[in-house]
C-alpha cells in the first residue's frame, strides 16, 4: 500500500503580519491532486494542523474545505492526523463524531478511559487498494507533562520514560491487532535526539532540550515513524524509516533554504520498501538583499533599484517577500523611508528591515574599566553608548543636539 506523510502545516501563520492564507490554499489543492496523482491509500498528517491554539475562522474553514474535498475526490482515502503543540487538542477533537462517519481519525489529544489509555481511538487500521487492512497506525498526538504516567524513582527521566511508556502501550495495543503481512506504522508529534531544530519558528518541547526523545523509542518491527515538529524535512539517528517529513511552507525567513515537502512511502508485506520526497511548489518566493551577511546603505539602494519590476495585475499574495540588511556604520534615521523609496515599483515586498550595527558590542563597563558610574560624566556616557552600535564617532551636530539637551535637564532640574 502508499501513504502520504506530511506534518506541520500551521494553518492562519502570518509572516510579520502577512497572511499566509493564498499559500496555504495553493498547498492544499496541490495535495488534493498529489494523493491523487500518486494513488495514495492512506495520508498521516503529524500535528501543528494550526498555528494557534486559537485559529480564525478562515483557517478553520481550510481545513474542513480540505476534509470536505478529500473525502468527495477520494472517498476510498484513509485519513489519519494527530495533533502538535501547536494546536488545540479540545479543538480538533470536537468534532470527532463528525469525522468518524467520515472515515477520518483525528486524535487531538491523549484520550483515557477508565484510567487507561483508549487504545480504540489511538489505534487506526488504513486500508490498501483492495480495501483490506495494509497496516496499523499508532496515533499518538503531541503528548504534554500532564499526559504521562508516573515513573518510579531511579528508572530514568521521568519525562523520557513516561513518553515511552505510553508509546509502548499503543505500540503492542497495534500489535495485538496486527496480522501477517500488515505494516506496523508510528505518528508523533515531538523533538528526538540528533534532529536539526530550526532557529526561529520552532520551539524544543516537553520540558527542554533535556528531554529529547530517543529513536529506540520506535522499535525495529514499526516499519515507519512519520514524525511532525520540525520544519526542517530530516531521518532521525540515520534511520530511513523515522522521518520527520518537514513543513510544507517555509514559516520563517530562516527557514526559505529548506526543502519543502512531502513524503510517499510504500509498504509491501509489512515492510517498508520505498520513502519518495516530493517538493511542494513554492508559490512566494523569499528573498535576501543582499543574499549574505549586510551591506551599505549606498550597496543595498543600488540592489533594490535592480529588483525585478511588479507586473501589473499580479495578485499580492505572489509577490516575493523581502528582508533588507543594512550595515550602519553611523545612525540613520531616514532608513525605512530611503529603502521603501528604491521599492516602489519593485515586485517585493518588505517585511523585514534588519540593521547590522558596526560598532564594538561593548558595555559601558568596557570603557575605561575601574570607573564608577558616579565618576562618568553624561558625555562619557553617551560616546560609550554610540560607540557600542556604531563605528564612526558622532557628528560635531549630533554633539550640539546632545549638550543642548543635557543643558536643558540640568536647568530644569535646578
Amino acid at each position: 500500500m502508499r501513504l502520504l506523510h506530511t506534518s506541520d502545516w500551521h494553518l492562519g501563520h502570518t509572516l510579520y503580519d502577512v497572511s499566509r492564507e493564498a499559500e496555504h490554499a495553493a498547498f492544499l489543492t496541490w495535495l488534493l491532486d498529489t494523493l491523487e496523482s500518486q494513488e495514495v491509500d492512506a495520508l498521516l498528517v503529524a500535528g501543528d494542523i494550526f498555528d494557534t491554539a486559537n485559529p480564525s475562522a478562515e483557517a478553520q474553514a481550510a481545513w474542513y474545505h480540505f476534509i470536505a474535498r478529500a473525502r468527495r475526490t477520494l472517498p476510498k482515502l484513509d485519513v489519519v492526523v494527530v495533533g502538535g503543540n501547536h494546536d488545540s487538542a479540545a479543538r480538533l477533537d470536537a468534532p470527532d463524531p463528525l469525522f468518524h462517519a467520515l472515515g477520518v481519525r483525528v486524535v487531538g489529544g491523549l484520550p483515557r478511559h477508565r484510567g487507561g489509555l483508549e487504545l480504540e481511538r489511538l489505534v487506526v487500521p488504513v486500508h490498501d487498494a483492495r480495501g483490506k487492512v495494509g497496516a496499523w497506525v499508532a496515533a499518538v498526538p503531541y503528548l504534554r507533562p500532564s499526559d504521562l504516567p508516573s515513573v518510579p524513582d531511579g528508572e530514568g527521566d521521568r519525562l523520557v520514560e513516561g513518553v515511552r511508556s505510553v508509546y509502548a502501550d499503543v505500540l503492542e495495543g497495534a500489535r495485538r491487532r496486527r496480522r501477517s503481512g500488515q505494516a506496523l506504522v508510528a505518528m508523533g508529534h515531538c523533538y528526538m535526539t540528533g534532529s536539526e531544530l530550526s532557529e526561529l519558528s520552532e520551539r524544543k518541547i516537553l520540558g527542554g532540550n533535556q528531554h529529547a526523545l530517543p529513536v529506540d523509542l520506535f522499535p525495529e518491527d514499526v516499519a515507519y515513524a512519520a514524525l511532525g515538529h520540525l520544519h526542517k524535512a530530516q531521518r532521525v539517528g540515520g534511520r530511513e524509516g523515522v522521518r520527520y517529513s518537514g513543513s510544507p511552507l517555509p514559516l520563517s525567513l530562516s527557514e526559505a533554504h529548506y526543502r519543502h515537502q512531502v513524503l510517499v512511502l510504500d509498504v509491501e508485506d509489512g515492510v517498508l520498501t520505498q520513502v519518495r520526497p516530493l517538493s511542494v511548489p513554492r508559490t512566494t518566493d523569499m528573498m535576501r538583499v543582499p543574499a549574505r551577511d549586510a551591506a551599505p546603505l549606498s550597496e543595498v539602494l543600488e540592489l533594490l533599484a535592480a529588483l525585478p519590476a511588479c507586473e501589473a495585475g499580479a495578485p499580492e499574495s505572489m509577490r516575493p517577500y523581502l528582508e533588507v540588511c543594512v550595515s550602519l556604520p553611523r545612525p540613520e534615521p531616514a532608513l525605512r523611508h530611503k529603502v521603501e523609496k528604491a521599492l516602489e515599483g519593485r515586485a517585493a515586498r518588505l517585511v523585514k528591515l534588519t540593521p547590522f550595527y558596526t560598532g564594538t558590542g561593548g558595555a559601558l563597563a568596557d570603557v575605561r574599566p575601574g570607573l564608577s558610574l558616579r565618576e562618568r560624566t553624561p558625555e562619557d556616557v553617551f560616546l560609550a553608548r554610540y560607540a557600542r552600535d556604531f563605528k564612526e564617532a558622532p557628528s560635531a551636530g549630533l554633539l550640539e543636539s546632545f549638550h543642548a539637551l543635557l543643558t536643558q535637564v540640568q536647568e530644569d532640574a535646578s
